[in-house]
């Protein structure tokens, strides 16, 4: 059997090129979940006793925390990421404004190799 190898490689190219902007745009908007949390819903749970806001960002935080180390660790096997970068970008998801950062400087030369 045959296998053209430039046929296989540019079906993969193709896959992962929509799901890295899709994990962009994620990577994004959890950030910015983040720090709602953070910097709106917590203070006005704690600081002045209105808690619903803190429920329904929560729990929009934390599907999309979810999708978010899901996406991670399905693009970083099709991308065959290095396990460095992998830990990188899971790591950057915890910290406030990582996934802005890595965003910017991680995903930039992942995009532009499978350009």
């Amino acid at each position: 059997m045959d296998v053209n190898l430039t046929y296989l490689c540019q079906c993969r190219t193709n896959v992962i090129r929509p799901m890295l902007k899709f994990f962009k745009y994620l990577a994004i908007v959890e950030g910015y979940s983040f720090l709602l949390i953070l910097f709106l819903t917590m203070p006005l749970k704690y600081l002045g006793g209105i808690m619903w806001p803190n429920k329904f960002m929560g729990m929009t935080h934390g599907v999309l925390f979810l999708a978010y180390v899901v996406v991670t660790i399905v693009l970083a096997q099709m991308a065959k990421w290095s396990f460095k970068k992998l830990a990188v970008v899971l790591v950057m998801s915890v910290i406030p404004f990582g996934t802005f950062w890595m965003e910017k400087n991680y995903l930039e030369e992942t995009s532009e190799v499978e350009a």
